[in-house]
């Protein structure tokens, strides 16, 4: 599982319809998170995203260090669903998804990473699964960290 996690002070997905668009999750001073699923995983790498996201200390302390966690700060998630973080552009120009979960696998996992954030007392808000949005987001500080559940980077 990868993730793109950014500190933000507001951010909001809308999904992307022919009649309208419709703005279907916000938050404000938290974490939008875009998250990838690769056939590989598992409910223990949903386990280890939720833990890590939940308890990374990237929020600036009275002091300045980033020394506090979502939870200390009453932060929320805006998690959105990001198959494109499995793209394989090294050969020619069009890239592999060959890495990325199935469908039915893939959501699975994303909507157990909500849940299990929920689990730790965060609020959560979502994209909608396989539909076109558009995220929109202000990066705090700017705060930008990559996360792989297989420690790859």
């Amino acid at each position: 599982m990868r993730a793109v996690i950014q500190e933000v002070t507001h951010a909001e997905v809308t999904v992307i319809e022919a009649e309208h668009n419709e703005t279907i999750g916000q938050i404000q001073n938290g974490l939008m998170v875009l998250l990838g699923v690769s056939h590989d995983d598992t409910e223990a790498d949903a386990r280890y995203m939720a833990d890590k996201i939940a308890q990374l200390r990237i929020f600036e302390d009275d002091a300045g260090k980033l020394n506090l966690s979502l939870k200390d700060t009453g932060g929320s998630v805006l998690l959105v669903s990001q198959f494109t973080l499995y793209a394989d552009a090294r050969n020619g120009r069009r890239p592999s998804f060959s890495q990325a979960a199935k469908p039915e696998q893939a959501n699975q996992l994303y909507q157990q990473v909500g849940t299990l954030l929920e689990q730790q007392g965060i609020t959560v808000e979502t994209g909608r699964f396989q539909t076109h949005m558009q995220v929109s987001l202000c990066n705090d500080g700017p705060v930008t960290l990559l996360l792989d559940s297989q420690k790859l980077f």
